[in-house]
C-alpha cells in the first residue's frame, strides 16, 4: 500500500510538474501576443498580510521579499530575457514586496495605487477594481504590460486564486489567457 501511494504521489508530482513547465511556455507565447501580465510579487517571510504598525512607504514596518523571493524576482528577469519580452509599462502595488519584484526583475516601475492590496479592508477595492478594469480596456490592441500585485487582487480580477511568483495574462476584456510560473527554475 505504502509502495502504491508512493507512486500516485511521484505520478502526480510529475503531472504537475509537466503541466506547470507547459503553462510558463505557453504564457509567454500568449504574452507576445499583448494583454497585461498580473504578477504576484514573489516569495516573502513567512506571515499572512503585514505587521502591525505596518506604514505604506516603510519597508521595515512591511512584511518584505524572502532571500528566495529575492533570487526568484531576479530569475522573473531571465525569464523576459529569454522570451523575448518587453513590456511596454511595468506597474506595481505601492508595497515594498511588489515595487522590489518589479525591480529585480524588470529595472524600472511605476507605482501604481489601483494595484495596491485591498485584503482586510484596506484600500477601496471596488474603485480599485474599476481603474483597473478601465486600464484594460484603454490598452492598445498588441501591446503588453506588467502588473505586479497582490493574491487578493489577482483572484478579485480573474476568480482565480495564484501562487507568490506567478503570473496571469489576462486580455483587454479581463479574461485569463494563460497562467505560469513566472520562475520556474528558481
Amino acid at each position: 500500500m505504502q509502495r502504491r501511494t508512493a507512486l500516485i504521489a511521484t505520478v502526480t508530482a510529475s503531472a504537475v510538474w509537466t503541466l506547470g513547465a507547459q503553462a510558463t511556455t505557453d504564457l509567454a507565447g500568449q504574452a507576445r501576443r499583448g494583454g497585461v501580465l498580473l504578477i504576484r510579487h514573489a516569495s516573502t517571510e513567512p506571515g499572512l498580510g503585514d505587521p502591525p504598525g505596518f506604514t505604506l512607504g516603510q519597508c521595515q514596518t512591511q512584511r518584505n521579499l524572502s532571500d528566495a523571493g529575492r533570487a526568484q524576482a531576479r530569475a522573473m528577469g531571465a525569464w523576459f530575457e529569454r522570451h523575448g519580452l518587453q513590456p511596454q509599462s511595468v506597474l506595481s502595488s505601492q508595497w515594498c514586496r511588489c515595487l522590489d519584484t518589479a525591480r529585480l526583475a524588470l529595472g524600472r516601475v511605476e507605482p501604481w495605487p489601483a494595484l495596491n492590496s485591498t485584503f482586510a479592508g484596506q484600500g477601496q477595492a471596488e474603485r480599485q477594481l474599476g481603474e483597473l478594469r478601465a486600464r484594460l480596456t484603454r490598452l492598445p490592441a498588441g501591446a503588453l504590460e506588467v502588473w505586479v500585485t497582490h493574491q487578493v487582487i489577482m483572484t478579485a480580477l480573474t476568480d482565480t486564486y495564484p501562487a507568490m511568483g506567478e503570473g496571469f495574462l489576462i486580455s483587454r476584456q479581463g479574461r485569463l489567457l494563460a497562467r505560469g510560473m513566472m520562475a520556474p527554475d528558481a
